[in-house]
Formats: structure tokens, C-alpha cells, sequence
């Protein structure tokens, strides 16, 4: 296959979100991906190994490694020890069909918007 033969990021990104697996295991890791996100962020903008972040946050390497792949939720005592520790903050509003949008505070990144098949709204953030 050439170069020529790939396919954009938008017919890719098209082809992705026209599979129902592939949207619903997005959805599902939506939480996982924005922890990943904010923890990739923070450890890249200090400078730091994954080790050494690790050794910040009183766990071991392997475990912010899974933080970083983005492929389990964390639990609520990590999401907890890394806003104490590195000062993340991370949001997570569920709301009903028609609800209005969280208003969000200007140091966090909307991640994702998901609205559930029941026509729930599932916002995410990180920062």
C-alpha cells in the first residue's frame, strides 16, 4: 500500500464513527481517555518519566502506565490522589435529554460529549 492509499484523518475519523462497536467502546473509555489525557499532559509539561511521576504519586511505574494507555476508568481514590497531587481536576456530568451544558471552568479541556443511546448527555473534562 502507498502512501497515496491511506486515508485522510477525516475519512478515517468518518469510517470510525459509522462503526457501532468502534462508537461504543469510545463511549465506554470516554472517562479513561480524558485521565489519560490530563495525566500525558502534565507528566510531558514537567518533564517527567513515567517513573518518576509515579514516584510523585506514591504508585508504582506500571500503574501510570495503564493510567496513559487509557483503556480502564480509574477509580475514584486515583482520580482523587491525582487532582491532590499534580492539581488535575477532572468533571463528569451526566444529565438528562435536553438538559442544559455545564458551564465549564476556563483551565479545563472539554474531552468529550456523548449522548447515550437512551438520549442521555454524558460530558467529560479534564484539566
Amino acid at each position: 500500500m502507498t502512501i497515496k492509499n491511506w486515508l485522510t484523518k477525516d475519512e478515517f475519523l468518518v469510517d470510525y464513527s459509522a462503526d457501532s462497536e468502534a462508537r461504543a467502546r469510545r463511549e465506554k473509555t470516554a472517562l479513561a481517555r480524558a485521565v489519560a489525557r490530563a495525566v500525558i499532559r502534565y507528566r510531558s509539561y514537567h518533564g517527567l518519566s513515567q517513573t518518576a511521576l509515579a514516584a510523585k504519586l506514591g504508585m508504582r511505574q506500571p500503574h501510570v502506565a495503564r493510567l496513559e494507555l487509557g483503556e480502564r476508568h480509574p477509580t475514584i481514590e486515583t482520580l482523587e490522589k491525582l487532582s491532590n497531587v499534580l492539581g488535575l481536576r477532572f468533571i463528569l456530568d451526566v444529565a438528562p435529554a435536553g438538559a442544559e451544558r455545564a458551564a465549564l471552568p476556563k483551565d479545563v479541556e472539554l474531552v468529550e460529549e456523548i449522548t447515550t443511546p437512551a438520549g442521555a448527555r454524558v460530558l467529560i473534562a479534564a484539566g
